[in-house]
């Protein structure tokens, strides 16, 4: 490390630490300090000399402390926004419920997403998904029985452990609603009107943001989401559809 040489002007000390400095001024004894001398010949003080020392160099280094941290949040303020596109897969559960008696199972789908997220502070953020609509066959003991579209759309709070690392974790939790529509028999129910309900539920994430650039990152990451809905054909209701998917995939990030 080069060595720096700091003069000292009359009734002022210099304290650095970090990458900042504080200024304060104290009083000397002049007999005892040179005003010309550098920190490295400078002479030490004794114990009862350096707490007055001290004692008006605390306001001065509280100051710098809070400075300090108004600059770690400056990477939030600078670029607060990050838009994703990418693909994922909605992926229901196995077990789907019991509709009409028969066992129900949901078939999976990919569709482009997109996403963008708030950053309120390095590590913490506020983010929106929305999809392509996602469409689900539905069979009943095996057989196609309907076939539906949905919406996901999904709000929720990211915490990302190393914002400022190349590959940054990251939880997050949340609220979805998922709009049902298009829905139709098929097999043994065409021609029927089947309906499915509207589903609120809560939402879990976690992913990883890996660094490409200053502006660009790509994210992985899988969400569990609590989707279930009445069905009903012909206006009477014959079962819950349990979804309940994870969804999961990758996208590119944009920070501006």
């Amino acid at each position: 490390m080069p060595q720096m040489t700091i003069r000292l002007p009359p009734n002022e000390m210099v304290v650095a630490f970090g990458r900042r400095t504080a200024v304060a001024a104290v009083e000397y004894d002049p007999g005892q300090f040179d005003p010309g001398r550098t920190f490295e010949n400078a002479p030490r003080l004794p114990n009862n000399e350096r707490k007055k020392v001290m004692k008006p160099l605390l306001p001065a280094l509280m100051a710098a402390v809070l400075a300090a941290g108004a600059v770690s949040n400056a990477h939030a303020s600078d670029d607060p926004w990050v838009l994703r596109f990418g693909a994922h897969v909605v992926n229901p559960k196995s077990d789907n419920g019991q509709l009409a008696g028969m066992k129900a199972s949901i078939a999976s789908d990919t569709r482009p997403t997109v996403s963008l997220e708030y950053l309120i502070t390095p590590s913490w953020g506020v983010e929106l998904l929305a999809a392509v609509p996602f469409k689900h066959d539905i069979r009943l003991d095996g057989t196609t029985a309907a076939s539906t579209r949905q919406l996901p759309p999904t709000l929720g709070v990211n915490y990302h452990f190393m914002p400022d690392a190349k590959v940054s974790p990251f939880v997050g939790a949340g609220l979805n609603y998922t709009y049902f529509f298009s829905t139709k028999g098929q097999g043994p129910l065409q021609g029927t009107r089947v309906k499915i309900d509207n589903s609120w539920g809560a939402a879990a994430h976690a992913g990883i943001d890996v660094q490409l650039s200053p502006q660009w990152l790509l994210t992985a990451d899988v969400r569990w989401i609590s989707i279930s809905g009445d069905v009903h054909v012909n206006g009477t209701k014959v079962g819950t559809a349990k979804v309940d998917p994870l969804v999961y995939g990758l996208s590119f990030g944009y920070r501006f």
